[in-house]
């Protein structure tokens, strides 16, 4: 039987606790994945879906799967952890995780979360065996749940395999859902809210706080100085591991934040506020940055 706790090869990452300026350290608590092997997917159930909530300051173990998944807060939002990047998963969005990639889970707040274990053939690397675009979905990718994503979801069965096995027509009506959920994935409008993390050990410490605090280090100087290093050579190691300035970097981070508070309800100028701009510089940005209606990208209204 496929297991989830046998390490994948390649770039590893570990359970760190993130800090925060305002409060110090944290007290986490560290839990395993749920029994995994109780929600194995298979070409006859090709959709497992399992339900669980986990309390804020939770982070779920680094840990990687012989299938594909798709992790959907239904509540609270979430940060998911790959080598070198950071998702941000609010409510009302979903991110994809192709097999074989280790990931961890920290909880920013207490939230529901709806796991789905989706089967992949042979060569197969996608929501759909034929997608030509299946290139798109070999890497993590943050994705959009439509009012019908969302209600195939919850209709999936949590129901482990320690329990009763379903009947045939609950199987037939799964097989049904499934199919309709998979084709409403493969639509989905991708979001951009991945983070890329440094390698370096004293950025990557750095890029930690400004997660937990987007005001954090507004300036490449007052970064580079809690760094340790010169200014010249925290800008050199940002393009080189990056690919971008440290305020694109950061940009990213305001990004994602504001997501995340657009999520707990705040309005748009409140949003702005707490992350340092006017609200007319926030949304030029936001415009800017992700050729989105600011309303829009925050998902406070559907297409």
């Amino acid at each position: 039987m496929p297991s989830s706790r046998r390490r994948a090869s390649g770039p590893r990452i570990t359970a760190v606790p993130a800090v925060s300026l305002a409060t110090g350290a944290r007290a986490w608590e560290y839990v395993d994945s749920l029994t995994p092997h109780l929600f194995v997917p298979t070409p006859q159930r090709p959709v497992r879906a399992k339900q669980r909530v986990l309390q804020r300051d939770t982070q779920v173990l680094p840990h990687h799967h012989q299938w594909a998944q798709l992790a959907v807060s239904t509540t609270g939002t979430l940060h998911l952890r790959v080598p070198h990047a950071t998702f941000v998963v609010p409510p009302g969005r979903a991110l994809w995780i192709p097999p074989q990639v280790e990931h961890a889970v920290t909880m920013v707040e207490t939230a529901e979360l709806r796991t789905l274990y989706i089967y992949q053939a042979p060569g197969q690397c996608g929501p759909i065996a034929d997608d030509a675009s299946s290139a798109r979905w070999q890497r993590c990718r943050v994705l959009e749940v439509s009012d019908l994503l969302q209600a195939l979801v919850r209709d999936l069965s949590t129901n482990s395999d320690a329990g009763e096995p379903p009947t045939l027509a609950q199987l037939a009506r799964e097989r049904h859902v499934s199919a309709l959920l998979l084709d409403e994935l493969g639509r989905a409008t991708q979001l951009d809210l991945r983070i890329d993390m440094p390698r370096d050990k004293r950025l990557h410490t750095l890029c930690q706080t400004v997660l937990q605090d987007p005001l954090a280090h507004d300036s490449l100087q007052a970064f580079a100085r809690n760094s340790g290093a010169s200014l010249r050579t925290v800008a050199r190691l940002f393009r080189q591991e990056l690919g971008c300035t440290y305020q694109q970097w950061r940009q990213q981070v305001i990004l994602a934040k504001a997501v995340q508070l657009g999520a707990s309800g705040l309005a748009m100028g409140q949003i702005a506020v707490e992350l340092g701009y006017t609200p007319s510089a926030f949304s030029a940005m936001v415009q800017r940055a992700v050729g989105l209606p600011p309303a829009r990208f925050l998902g406070m209204q559907r297409r």
